[in-house]
């Protein structure tokens, strides 16, 4: 089996879990260099991997300045950071993995998916759901005909209360200007996945949504600008800071708000970083409720509600057809038959198989099947292949329009529109 090289551009949480796939099958996959302009990411990925100071780069300009020194890049940058570093790369002759969303802008998702079909390259879209055991045997119940043919599906993607403050209303992806829209950044896997079963182009949709509750009006009567500012209400405020980063447990999301996991260095972060901030007084503009409602080429309707307030992080679907229905909870890893006439529901019960940060597997899932894209060539017969996503994140941005007008969007005059 022919081992691929990889390099890695942006040393996030998303692109280290990637690269652990080396560590796991070392004869399928080494990592060759990387571009990281933050120097503790950059040098714990070198120590991780091996890597020689000539292959650490602070900036993607100075890694594509050198020959070619691998068979793929990783681009696991911020998502506005996504599409220079990826044009750059198919120019200077690599296959790409990019993170989802592939760009915050329409035209440069359309204009990346070109590129890599006019210079023939691997190019794959990290929609990673898609390659759960989970999803992946909901796929396969649907072509094999358990619930006959299907009519509808109505999906839940359960961002947490808790989730929703550290990511979308303190962290990275709070404000569209600076990221992308909620439905784009956090639900364009969701997307993908109801394209993806429905098994046929999204024909329009229509959505409503909005920022309803992490907002100034709804801030606690003296609640500060910063959570160690002195709360009145630290006890009884279930997003004060400290209650979830000054504890014992420095995985994610505590990981995530500073290089230093020390106390010292976790308090430094709230007292001057984005994630010390009290959740009704940060700068964040994007939904933290919304639903898209669509129609399908072949006569399949869906329904999609993506909401903040809930207790856990989770997925839950139930996809309705002539003879049956499949219903299923991701992270219980449980999937339940229900076909009419018969009292008795057939149980699937599925191995865990990596949890949330590895989204059930599928971040393995992913990686090994860009492997084989490039061991045995036709990028394009690839599961998330850019043609193949291009269609979700049109769906998202239409999603968004949607929300926005209030209005039904057609998606064909969405897509004609950027032309």
């Amino acid at each position: 089996m022919k081992q691929v090289t990889v390099a890695l551009v942006g040393a996030g949480l998303r692109g280290v879990n990637y690269l652990e796939y080396a560590k796991q099958c070392p004869d399928e996959m080494q990592i060759v260099a990387v571009a990281e302009p933050n120097r503790e990411r950059r040098e714990h990925c070198q120590a991780r991997h091996g890597l020689p100071d000539d292959k650490c780069f602070t900036h993607w300009d100075d890694f594509f300045a050198q020959p070619k020194m691998a068979d793929a890049v990783f681009i696991c940058t911020q998502d506005q950071q996504h599409f220079e570093p990826t044009m750059k790369a198919l120019d200077a002759g690599y296959h790409v993995l990019l993170e989802k969303p592939m760009s915050p802008d329409a035209k440069e998702c359309v204009a990346m998916g070109a590129r890599a079909a006019q210079l023939d390259r691997v190019f794959s879209i990290c929609h990673v759901l898609r390659f759960t055991n989970f999803f992946a045997t909901i796929k396969e119940l649907l072509e094999g005909g358990a619930i006959g043919q299907l009519m509808s599906i109505t999906h839940n993607e359960n961002v947490g209360y808790w989730h929703q403050a550290h990511s979308f209303v303190r962290g990275n992806w709070r404000r569209k200007d600076e990221s992308s829209p909620m439905i784009l950044a956090k639900s364009c896997h969701d997307l993908d996945i109801l394209l993806w079963l429905a098994g046929s182009d999204c024909v329009s949709l229509s959505s409503f949504g909005s920022l309803s509750h992490f907002t100034s009006a709804q801030a606690p009567e003296g609640a500060p600008l910063r959570c160690l500012d002195g709360c009145p209400v630290a006890e009884e405020c279930l997003y004060y800071a400290p209650k979830q980063y000054l504890t014992e447990n420095t995985d994610w999301p505590t990981s995530a708000i500073s290089d230093d996991w020390s106390y010292e260095g976790r308090i430094k972060a709230l007292q001057e970083g984005p994630y010390g901030r009290c959740v009704y007084h940060c700068d964040n503009d994007v939904v933290d409720h919304q639903v898209v409602n669509m129609t399908f080429a072949n006569g399949v309707i869906a329904a999609f509600h993506m909401s903040a307030f809930t207790k856990e992080i989770s997925r839950t679907i139930k996809l309705m057809g002539t003879t049956g229905e499949i219903r299923g909870a991701m992270e219980k890893n449980e999937i339940e038959i229900l076909r009419f006439g018969s009292d008795k529901a057939e149980r699937i019960d599925l191995a865990d198989a990596g949890g949330h940060i590895g989204h059930g597997g599928g971040d393995y899932g992913l990686v090994r099947d860009f492997l084989r894209l490039l061991r045995e060539g036709g990028g394009s017969k690839g599961l998330t292949s850019a043609h193949r996503s291009v269609q979700s994140h049109m769906m998202a941005f239409a999603a968004e329009q949607a929300r926005v007008e209030q209005s039904v969007v057609r998606m064909q005059d969405f897509v004609e529109g950027l032309l």
